[in-house]
């Protein structure tokens, strides 16, 4: 069997950054996908400033277009000035799982991980597929998001909460919508609105288990949807947060930590956790280090969460207490400055 470097489970962009940034250092990556791309992903769609460096530093600073003729257009994408964009995963998660292959990157897509077993006293990892296929690696990570398989294989994942639940659909951009992302605040909830091209508009619904079919009625009324319209769901939407690093195994984006899918932040978390986790584990392959790498990457990691996670709280009372999270956007109508404050805070 091949031994590989590292084996990342999930390609999502935790997984691809990392496996990018793994191969830019000389290392052999290998991801393992459960699903084809392109897919889509319940998100809203929504790309932080911060993500722009790092994408950068992978080499990402366009996106092409290729006719059936082979004419090409090629996008640029904007700087960290630009503020916040709305991008369709589909499209993001792709582009970066293709820079991770141009880079060498060994990948296997509709491959669900069955079994995992760490080698004594540290030894490298193997890796059984539902394909029959084993693979060993020196290092593992996994970036296989909320409700991680690698978490759940190694006894580490933790009860999930169902406190909260989100709906997302892509549906056809209303024509008087403009150029403006929405946070609407509702009796059952909160929906979040952004265009991601010309036509279609992310539409995402967050509410209790209890409220969820009433806040669906309002999006059905309010955008002149079908009562059997397909929604996209997702929960947990927050989760205990796992240790990120033990030897040889590194968790990275929400395969760590969950984060409410309130801005584009969740992305950034799962971009600059991947680039983390690859630093450390190009020292433990180079075996060129002084510090223990793992503890390296789980107080980077804890310093990338640090003074952020106010938004969770925000978003999480945005749904038990909406009338509350509406008296903001009222008193804002008095002191318009701190809406503007809010939202430069979010969208930084």
């Amino acid at each position: 069997m091949e031994i590989f470097d590292v084996a990342i489970v999930g390609a999502g962009p935790a997984g691809s950054a990392c496996a990018a940034f793994c191969a830019l250092a000389g290392l052999r990556p290998l991801v393992l996908e459960r699903e084809k791309f392109p897919r889509e992903k319940v998100c809203g769609d929504c790309l932080n400033p911060a993500a722009w460096p790092v994408l950068q530093r992978l080499g990402i600073n366009t996106v092409e277009f290729i006719a059936i003729g082979g004419r090409k257009v090629a996008v640029h994408l904007p700087s960290g000035e630009e503020g916040e964009v709305s991008i369709k995963r589909s499209l993001l998660d792709g582009l970066l799982l293709s820079r991770a292959r141009g880079l060498g990157t060994r990948i296997y897509e509709e491959t669900t991980v069955t079994a995992l077993t760490a080698g004594a006293n540290g030894s490298d990892w193997k890796i059984e597929t539902d394909r029959g296929s084993v693979f060993v690696s020196q290092t593992l990570v996994g970036a296989d998001g909320r409700n991680s398989t690698v978490a759940r294989l190694c006894n580490l994942l933790p009860p999930p909460a169902r406190e909260r639940v989100a709906l997302q659909a892509h549906i056809p951009l209303p024509s008087n919508f403009g150029d403006r992302v929405v946070l609407q605040f509702l009796p059952e909830g909160y929906s979040g609105q952004a265009p991601v091209n010309r036509d279609e508009l992310n539409l995402c619904l967050v509410s209790k288990p209890s409220n969820i079919s009433a806040l669906r009625r309002w999006a059905g009324q309010r955008f002149g949807l079908q009562q059997d319209h397909p929604w996209r769901t997702i929960t947990p939407l927050t989760r205990v947060a796992l240790a990120p690093a033990c030897d040889k195994l590194f968790l990275v984006g929400d395969a760590a930590r969950v984060v409410e899918p309130f801005t584009g932040e969740g992305i950034y978390y799962a971009l600059r956790s991947g680039e983390l986790a690859a630093q450390a584990i190009v020292k433990i392959i180079g075996g060129n280090y002084d510090a223990d790498p793992a503890s390296d990457y789980a107080k980077a990691h804890a310093a990338m969460y640090r003074g952020r996670l106010w938004v969770n709280q925000m978003s999480r009372a945005a749904v038990l207490s909406p009338r509350l999270s509406s008296l903001l956007v009222h008193f804002a109508r008095i002191r318009p400055g701190v809406l503007r404050l809010l939202t430069r805070k979010i969208v930084s």
